[in-house]
């Protein structure tokens, strides 16, 4: 593990300019990428959420620097149980979805987009936190016009969660469900 790396996560935290800040130096060190991925799925590292946290962040410039890596970071998805790290990746797999389906300058196989189904449902049924799951069906809905299958399941998960869910996830909800219906 790079001790460079590991440097700029130390000054993560959860600040937005924090975390763009370590983002620009792999940015400026893309041979650092792979580490940073890998140490997202590290769950026993106590870095393993601020590598997430970057790892959004590094996202929103060059997406493209997952194409390599899909394979592994698809397979990984479950093991994600710390709720800091969850967020940021719930967020990274809707940029990777849309960009599929609208830029294509992301190619998913049809295994990655199966592996990313079953984790954003996962998300939204459990106990994760509401900005997740708002993700997690955002994600749905892009993966749901290429699969008939996923509107009506959705649709009654968030029905059925609709009550007991905070303000933010009842807007996206509203929104997803005016779209779907």
């Amino acid at each position: 593990m790079s001790t460079e790396l590991l440097s700029h996560l130390d000054y993560v935290s959860g600040y937005r300019d924090k975390r763009v800040l370590a983002a620009q130096f792999v940015l400026n060190h893309p041979a650092h990428f792979e580490e940073l991925l890998h140490l997202c799925f590290a769950t026993e590292d106590e870095k393993s959420y601020k590598a997430c946290w970057v790892l959004e962040q590094v996202a929103y410039s060059q997406l493209e620097w997952w194409q390599p890596h899909l394979d592994f970071f698809c397979s990984h998805l479950n093991q994600l149980n710390n709720e800091s790290a969850i967020r940021p990746v719930a967020k990274v797999l809707q940029l990777l979805v849309e960009n599929h389906f609208k830029k294509k300058t992301i190619q998913l196989t049809p295994k990655h987009l199966e592996q990313i189904t079953e984790c954003c449902f996962d998300w939204l049924i459990s106990d994760t936190k509401v900005a997740a799951k708002c993700y997690s069906i955002r994600t749905l809905f892009v993966l749901g016009k290429s699969n008939d299958w996923i509107y009506p399941e959705l649709q009654i998960i968030i029905e059925k969660d609709y009550p007991a869910q905070s303000a933010a996830y009842k807007a996206v909800s509203r929104e997803i469900l005016k779209k779907i219906k």
